[in-house]
């Protein structure tokens, strides 16, 4: 059995993870408080990531760690692997709308559901766990890769997902032209990207049209819902509200909150905003 996730401290704009075998220290660029714990435990990780002005940077490796191991988060055994962003594989804060996921499409048996920007697939095997037919679309090939092993970890996970590497805007209006349809849309959209054939993706340009056509591919028939998830500097739980009820109308429920990982302490660490729109069908 693989090692548990554990968000062990956070503060002077970094977080102290263990993340499965390993102690690890990342930014954490709102963590204006002072840590919790003391600098000898702070000392004792094993990797630490220090960003640069380009929004990369550099792992700086105390102890022997593996390229990959396996860890448990969420209700999945997932690979995790560190990467030159400073990423780990998962975005631990989203632990929340993959239960969400997996509880509301296992009361619609058969439903199909549809993962923009997904990457490495955790999202996805939720909603393939809930009983959905998924479609799981990031531009990176890599990405599809991580997201395929995955899956092949949690054999609980049905086989459902089709697993495809496009850019999302170019997809969306392909599958408009197909007459496709869905009752779940997430989307947690990047603050800056490329496509898989080099488009330029901006949020605070891109956001609005990629909306509009999520709203296309809403089964109007159908109860739905759509699940928007930001960490773009400027993007609050208003301007995710906003978008939403300008994208889907004023018939339905919009929930917005921050996203957080627990911390050790019992405090909570803020990492991004999610907001939910639920259609008032029955």
């Amino acid at each position: 059995m693989a090692q548990q996730y554990q968000l062990l401290d956070s503060g002077n704009l970094l977080k102290l993870e263990q993340a499965g075998p390993y102690r690890l220290v990342r930014p954490a660029l709102n963590a204006f408080w002072k840590p919790t714990l003391p600098q000898l435990e702070w000392d004792r990780a094993d990797g630490v990531f220090h960003r640069d002005s380009s929004g990369g940077g550099r792992w700086e490796w105390r102890s022997k760690v593996p390229e990959s191991w396996d860890l448990e988060w969420g209700n999945f055994t997932l690979l995790a692997k560190p990467t030159s962003f400073g990423h780990l594989g998962f975005f631990a804060e989203q632990y929340r709308n993959w239960a969400f996921f997996e509880e509301w499409l296992g009361a619609r048996p058969g439903a199909d559901a549809l993962n923009l920007f997904a990457y490495s697939g955790v999202g996805s095997m939720a909603m393939a766990r809930g009983g959905a037919k998924v479609c799981h679309l990031d531009a990176a090939r890599g990405m599809i890769e991580w997201g395929r092993i995955n899956q092949e970890k949690n054999s609980d996970v049905p086989d459902t997902i089709r697993w495809i590497v496009d850019d999302v805007v170019k997809f969306c209006r392909r599958e408009i032209r197909r007459e496709s349809r869905y009752q779940l849309i997430a989307l947690d959209p990047p603050t800056f990207g490329r496509g898989s054939s080099g488009q330029l993706w901006k949020v605070e340009s891109d956001i609005g049209e990629l909306l509009d056509l999520c709203r296309q591919l809403i089964d109007p028939a159908r109860d739905f819902c759509v699940e928007l998830s930001s960490h773009s500097p400027g993007f609050t739980p208003v301007v995710l509200e906003r978008l939403l009820r300008q994208a889907f109308g004023d018939q339905g429920i919009v929930t917005a909150s921050e996203m957080t990982i627990p911390e050790r302490s019992g405090k909570v660490l803020p990492a991004g905003i999610s907001c939910r729109f639920l259609s008032e069908k029955r």
